[in-house]
């Protein structure tokens, strides 16, 4: 009996040596940690997705109707500023402009016969005041009656009235003149109205009709872009706007040459947010752009808000309870575990957060959260890492 309970009690001593051993092995012996280092010159960046567009965009057409009768341009030409695109029936209104034209010769008759008229009644005027003279002379010397000298004067005043009639028919003649000069600058104009110039240098993005069409006025008939004005169109988040401002520089990685990376600078930023999606209209514009563009392309933005010269960086996995202004972290002080309050800085997009205080002079930050952290531990250095 007492040898059974003698290695009953060896064997319960065993197991309690051997959880004893494990034990230590386990929670008492230094942990083996990682901790970050200072990095030097990140870059802070904002990403955004969005779409290449065009800052100058016109669907051009003409102002007047007719049928289309020559085209000279197609999807992909390449044209420049006063370039003829395209040309209506312009008969009906090189009619109405022979007709303006004659109007105006007319109207130079009608003010030769006026100033015919003038000279006319100059005369009859001239003629009228020298009877009168004589009239009025006789009327003095009692030679003929009053009532004779009375008719004189009033042909005189009729005549007077008769050359301002005249005087003012001319100037009515030279009104109609300048009434048909203007009829004939109208329709000329009408008809530079169907002709259809390119307003900038520009690429023709879609030809909406073809030759024969009959368009009605206003309506579409190219669409043209300023290729010097394609830009990229990109949301940024809200929280992460907030550091965003003109001229920063950008880099936009196309959906269709993933591989490739452009240069740019952000140009505009919305003043209006999206109030569905909670993001901020930004505009990036090319420094070096790609050979072709095709507008609607998605595409993404990294926008550089910042370059931190000297940082800590830690990975956001590796805070806990963070708020966004600051979180707790592991550190390795005098080779062992402690938990510090820290506050936070910028953020990369890579998820490292940049601690800005709450470290003790020579602590460590643990770059990896693991099982076994306990303030107060031991603690191994592994190695030093830069994320």
């Amino acid at each position: 009996m007492r040898k059974h309970l003698f290695r009953y009690l060896l064997l319960l001593l065993g197991v309690g040596a051997a959880a004893a051993a494990v034990f230590l092995f386990l929670f008492m012996r230094p942990l083996p940690v990682e901790v970050v280092r200072p990095a030097g010159n990140v870059p802070i960046q904002v990403f955004g997705l969005g779409t290449v567009e065009a800052r100058i965009l016109s669907k051009v057409g003409f102002e007047v109707g007719a049928a289309v009768v020559e085209l000279n341009a197609d999807h992909g030409d390449r044209v420049k500023k006063g370039d003829i695109l395209a040309r209506l029936n312009s008969a009906e209104q090189e009619a109405r402009i022979a007709k303006a034209k004659a109007g105006i010769v007319n109207a130079e008759a009608a003010i030769k016969v006026a100033e015919a008229a003038v000279g006319k009644a100059r005369a009859i005027l001239a003629q009228k005041e020298q009877l009168n003279r004589r009239k009025q002379a006789l009327v003095a010397r009692q030679t003929v009656s009053a009532e004779t000298a009375e008719e004189a004067q009033m042909e005189q005043d009729v005549a007077v009235a008769e050359l301002a009639v005249a005087v003012s028919d001319v100037e009515v003649a030279k009104a109609a003149l300048e009434d048909a000069r203007a009829q004939f600058d109208m329709e000329t104009v009408l008809l530079d109205h169907h002709v259809l110039k390119a307003p900038y240098n520009a690429i023709i993005v879609q030809r909406h009709k073809e030759l024969g069409s009959v368009l009605s006025p206003g309506e579409v008939l190219f669409t043209l872009v300023e290729p010097e004005a394609v830009w990229t169109l990109s949301y940024v988040d809200e929280t992460s706007a907030g550091d965003l401002r003109v001229n920063q520089p950008a880099e936009v990685r196309l959906r269709s040459l993933p591989r490739q990376v452009f240069e740019g600078h952000v140009t505009r930023i919305g003043i209006e947010s999206d109030r569905v999606s909670e993001e901020r209209r930004v505009y990036i514009a090319c420094d070096r752009c790609p050979e072709s563009f095709h507008l609607g392309e998605q595409a993404e933005v990294f926008i550089t808000t910042g370059i931190l010269d000297k940082a800590l960086l830690v990975p956001e996995a590796a805070v806990e309870h963070f708020s966004g202004i600051s979180g707790t972290v592991w550190t390795v002080e005098d080779g062992e575990l402690q938990r510090r309050e820290v506050t936070v800085g910028q953020r990369t997009l890579d998820s490292r957060l940049e601690i800005t205080g709450g470290l003790p002079e020579g602590a460590r930050v643990v770059n990896r959260l693991r099982p076994g952290l306990r303030e107060g531990r031991a603690a191994k250095i592994l190695e030093e890492t830069s994320p």
